[in-house]
This record gives structure tokens, C-alpha cells and sequence, in this order.
């Protein structure tokens, strides 16, 4: 009999447990733990954003639906990890003990980073639906008096869609209130070039995505390194393809949203063979880290290598299919290894992402998420809107289900030959 851990419950650590529970043997025991009482649909922030959705909207209290499924569910912060001991400490000092691990933690956000960075400071987030929902709640009165606009990421950012969906969900909103023309709009990145997506794009997002801001009168600048904010100001410089200052820019802003750079949480930094400098779990193929060979490693969490220098740093997306894949991959080899034998699944990390624009938007397919690929493609229409929203619905539900895969997704993405694991 083991005890299995999971801790952190957004998109990959709630899945996780659901698929543990059919992998594991009935005598083992899963206990979640999260320091929030419910599951978010974080993919649908940026419409959080401008008022389209409220909080209520986005989350899931976990208990009830944990408890159906014979998981146990602390809600409690990690206030330290002790991998030597087998034990986490939560912030309530109550100690909990695991024969195994899965870390989902999610990233801890850097705005501290940068002065006068994010929602304690001048500019706005929908990195969190707490964020996100302060934003849309301010929405209105921003409208009601607009002026410029910066949108984009700051330098060592890593997750690049939720930057172009709210810049475009923006877009949509102004002129629905047809104000969009007292409203100039700058789209500020880390990127070598608009669509690199911190992964040397997909397709041709580079053409697509240039294409769409243009038409939307969206100005950018890339190999974008943002020094400070003050309010209603940001200090960026632009720098050449080399990595060398090309040019100053002070640019004015009445609303601001960047995504910030990426962290592993506190309670797991400077644990040595566990996590790099910057905190992100070491995890080999099978999601398994080689110090403490008992703790897995899932989604945002992880450490993963650019797979090409950019002027400016930037790092890589964890995306939804590809957080899935690696979701699967360690509810197999857990029970491999709890039987003796050797880890064996192998996540494919296919990315297949939906950014919705709300009066349309742009859809890619990679495979796998890393280039070189299998799959390479990029499309962009009306569709991909509805797409979003049937893919909102249909996700929330598995969660309030407790259900990882219902067999008819599972033939779904058989069609498509977009799978889970390689082998």
C-alpha cells in the first residue's frame, strides 16, 4: 500500500490524480494538495479580463468532487519540501508524508523582478483569475476614459499565448464599444519575431500573427527587454538581432498588461538534484527526477531548455495537450515503479492550442511541442472561437466529473493521430 501525493491542482495536478486513480492499485491512496480550495480554468482568463467572465465562472471547489473519487484533499500552501524525508511541511505547519510525489505546483509569478511590475504595482495580470477578474471589474471605467495601451510579456517569459489572446480580446471588446479608435495599442515582447511563441513557431504564425495585428492596427516590438514601469509609463529598449541596445522606448499607457517571467514556488528552491537555479524541476523522459527517483514532475513546474538563443531570453511553453501527455505518462509509470520494475511511457509533448481572439482566432498543432516536428501547422478564422468555447465547457466538465479522458476523446484523438504518449 503507498501513499501518492499530488501537489498543486490547476490544470495538470487535478487530471493527475483522476488518472492515478485508475492507474494505481485499490489499496494505494492519493492525497491532493493545494493552497487554493478549487480548480481554475486559466485558459479563459484574458476573457476574465474584459468582463466576459467572472471568477464564479472559471473554478471548481475540488473537495466534493475529490472525495466522490476516494482522493483526499488538503487545502493548505507548501511551505517546504524535505525530499530527503519523504515529507512536505504546509503552511499550517501540519507535516505530510509520501512514498511518492508528483510536483503540478505551477510557477510562482516574477513581477518583483522588474519595479513597479504587475498588480501591486502599475500594470494589470490575468495570469491568475483573482488577477484577471480585478482587471475585467476595471474594465468599464477604463472605457469609459481611454487612452494608449501596452500589452505583451516581459523578458524571460514563457508562455506567449494569453499575451496575444488579450491584446486581440482587447481589440474586440473597443470596438464592439467603438472606441477602438481612442485607443493606440502596443504589443511589447521578448520574441526574436511576432508568432515565435517561445517556440520558434509553429506553421507560419509569424506571417499569421503579423498579418492579424496589422490589420488590427496593433504596433509591436520584439527582442523587447522592459527595464521599469512607472505609472502610466514603461521603459523598454529594443535590441538587434545580436542582443545589443538599438533603441530607447518610453512608452505611455492608460492600461497595461505584460505577462511576467516564470519561477519554481518557495517551497522548492535551492533543493539541490531536485531543482535548477531558477527553482524548475529536473525531471528526465519518463517526468521522473534522478536525485529523489520517487518524485515525478508535471506542467509548468518542470525544467525545460530553450531550443534556440533569442536575443532577448525567452523560455518555453508548457502547453495544455502537451501538460496531458505528461500527465498520462506518469500515471503509467508510477505503478511501474511502485511494482520494481523500470519507468517506461514517454510523453510525446504534442502541443495543440486554441487562442481565441473573440470574433475569431488562431489554432496550431505541433508535434511534437519542440522543434524539429512531425506536425507543423497554423490556421487561423471564425472557428477557432467556438472551438475555445466548446473546449471551456467540455474541460470543466471532466473536472467537476472527476474524469481525466472519457473514451470518446480518447477515439477522437485516435482519428487525428494526436497522441499521449509515444509508446
Amino acid at each position: 500500500m503507498a501513499h501518492i501525493v499530488v501537489l498543486g491542482a490547476g490544470l495538470g495536478g487535478t487530471i493527475q490524480a483522476y488518472e492515478l486513480k485508475e492507474t494505481v492499485g485499490p489499496n494505494d491512496s492519493i492525497t491532493v494538495i493545494s493552497n487554493k480550495s478549487y480548480f481554475q480554468f486559466t485558459p479563459s482568463n484574458p476573457w476574465a479580463g474584459v468582463g466576459w467572465r467572472k471568477k464564479k465562472d472559471l473554478i471548481i471547489e475540488l473537495e466534493p468532487v475529490m472525495r466522490k473519487r476516494g482522493i483526499a484533499f488538503i487545502c493548505d500552501g507548501a511551505k517546504k519540501l524535505i525530499p530527503q524525508e519523504n515529507k512536505i511541511i504546509l503552511d499550517s505547519g501540519k507535516e505530510v508524508t509520501y512514498d511518492y510525489l508528483v510536483l503540478a505546483t505551477g510557477p510562482d509569478l516574477a513581477f518583483d523582478e522588474i519595479e513597479g511590475f504587475g498588480p501591486k504595482g502599475f500594470t494589470h495580470s490575468v495570469c491568475h483569475v483573482e488577477h484577471a477578474e480585478v482587471s475585467g471589474d476595471g474594465w468599464d471605467a477604463f472605457c469609459a476614459n481611454p487612452g494608449p495601451i501596452v500589452v505583451g510579456a516581459v523578458q524571460g517569459a514563457s508562455c506567449f499565448g494569453p499575451a496575444y489572446e488579450y491584446a486581440m480580446t482587447i481589440d474586440t471588446d473597443l470596438r464592439r464599444r467603438k472606441v477602438r479608435d481612442q485607443v493606440p495599442m502596443t504589443f511589447v515582447t521578448p520574441e526574436p519575431y511576432i508568432g515565435h511563441l517561445g517556440l520558434g513557431g509553429v506553421g507560419d504564425t509569424k506571417g499569421m500573427l503579423e498579418s492579424i495585428m496589422r490589420e488590427r492596427s496593433i504596433r509591436w516590438i520584439t527582442n523587447a527587454k522592459v527595464n521599469r514601469f512607472e505609472e502610466g509609463k514603461v521603459f523598454v529598449t529594443e535590441h538587434d538581432e545580436d542582443g545589443k541596445p538599438k533603441k530607447e522606448h518610453e512608452l505611455p499607457f492608460s492600461y497595461s498588461m505584460l505577462l511576467p517571467a516564470f519561477r519554481g514556488i518557495p517551497a522548492l528552491m535551492g533543493i539541490d538534484g531536485l531543482v535548477n537555479p531558477r527553482g524548475f524541476v529536473i525531471v528526465d523522459e519518463f517526468q521522473r527526477n534522478p536525485t529523489f527517483p520517487n518524485i515525478f514532475g508535471i506542467g509548468v513546474c518542470i525544467a525545460i531548455a530553450p531550443k534556440e538563443p533569442t536575443a532577448v531570453p525567452t523560455g518555453v511553453p508548457k502547453t495544455g495537450f502537451m501538460i496531458e501527455s505528461m500527465v498520462t505518462a506518469t500515471a503509467h509509470n508510477i505503478p511501474l515503479v511502485m511494482a520494481g520494475k523500470e519507468s517506461q511511457k514517454l510523453a510525446t509533448w504534442n502541443a495543440l492550442c486554441l487562442a481565441d481572439f473573440g470574433d475569431g482566432g488562431a489554432a496550431f498543432l505541433a508535434m511534437p511541442q519542440n522543434p524539429p516536428r512531425n506536425v507543423n501547422w497554423a490556421a487561423s478564422g471564425k472557428w477557432v472561437h467556438w472551438a475555445k468555447l466548446g473546449f471551456e465547457w467540455y474541460f470543466m466538465r471532466k473536472v467537476r466529473k472527476g474524469v481525466s479522458e472519457p473514451f470518446y476523446e480518447r477515439m477522437v484523438m485516435k482519428m487525428l493521430k494526436v497522441n499521449k504518449l509515444k509508446n
